[in-house]
Order: structure tokens, then sequence, then C-alpha cells
């Protein structure tokens, strides 16, 4: 049986016996906050019970890394949408420790694609319509400073709410301790002591 058709037939039991109801909520944040955190699989559950948060509390964004890699892309909108439409009236970027965007490699994931079947000809299109691939894939150095960057970006987009708080925090995969990096209270974010990367 294929992942694919695992997941349907317990889909099937989860509708049948009505196992939906206790997440059921409205589309509005009830805690009035959007997150944008890491697609990282330790964050799925760990973070909103590290927040005491429960379904319906929040929107939750994510992207690689918790980046907001361009002002005008789909993350930024998505923020702007939860602002704008949904009711949240602030915003957390929350990165964490141990992220693969700090160690992503945009030559080893270009080598990867072509592995897979994606041709020289195809990269060299991607690259002269104006994209800059091995730039696009980059990931970051060090996590304190990509949340810091993310924050910044949030908070002085034009089309953003001006007075809105944008906090950075970063999340400690296996405690689910947070840090906060950026309090959105204080006047343009004001940081706290610097962070260094933690050991693994």
């Amino acid at each position: 049986m294929s992942m694919l058709d695992e997941i349907l037939k317990f889909n099937d039991s989860f509708v049948e016996y009505k196992m939906y109801e206790p997440y059921i909520t409205t589309k509005y944040p009830d805690k009035r906050i959007v997150i944008l955190s890491c697609m990282d699989t330790r964050l799925v559950e760990l973070l909103p019970k590290a927040m005491n948060l429960r379904n319906g509390d929040v929107k939750i964004v994510k992207s690689a890394g918790a980046l907001v890699a361009h002002p005008f892309g789909s993350i930024m909108r998505s923020l702007l949408v939860a602002v704008y439409a949904l009711q949240a009236d602030e915003v957390y970027v929350i990165g964490h420790y141990d992220c693969g965007m700090s160690s992503v490699d945009p030559i080893a994931l270009i080598d990867e694609m072509k592995a897979r079947g994606i041709t020289e000809e195809t990269l060299n299109i991607v690259n002269y319509s104006g994209v800059d691939l091995k730039g696009w894939l980059r990931g970051f150095g060090d996590v304190a400073t990509s949340v810091t960057k993310s924050c910044d970006v949030i908070r002085n987009h034009p089309l953003m709410v001006p007075d809105i708080p944008v906090h950075g925090l970063i999340i400690d995969p296996s405690s689910g301790k947070l840090d906060l990096i950026v309090d959105g209270n204080k006047p343009n974010g004001a940081l706290n002591k610097p962070i260094t990367e933690r050991a693994e």
C-alpha cells in the first residue's frame, strides 16, 4: 500500500467516526497572531505545544528556514493576508537551532537536481531569465541573523501596518525552549542580547 493509500484509508475512518470534531474552529486566529516558522519536521507538534497553542489559536506560515526570501513573494503575501483579512495583529518569526537551511550548499543542491533529471539546458534557462539560482537556493550562516533579517523585511514592508509588533524567536528543537531575539513591542524591535548558535 502506498503512503497516499494509507493516508486516504485513515482519512475515511477519521471522517466516518467524526474524529475531526475536537478541531472545529473558525478561520480567524483566536490569539490574533500569525507565525512564520520553519518547515522542519521536529516543529510540527513541538512548536504549538511549546507556545501553548491549540487548533484555532494562530495562523502558521511555513518556509524553509522561516525566511522571507523576497518582499513580494508568497510568504510575505500570506503574512499580509493574515493581518488584513484574517485579524492577526502580531507577527512572530520563529527560526530554530540546527536548521537545515544553515548548511544548504546551493552547488550540491544543483548537482542533486541534475542527478534527478533536471537538464543543464533547464538550469541555463532559469539563470538567463534573471534568477540567480545559487543565491536563491543559498541558506544562511547564523539563525539569529536570519530571524532578525526576516523581521526587518516584514516590519519595513511598505504594505505592512506600520505599528504591528513583529517578534523574532529561536526554538530549540530538542527541548522547545524559546529564545527571544527581537521584541516587537520595543521601538524598532530592539534586539536582546546576541544569541550564539547552540552546540548540537
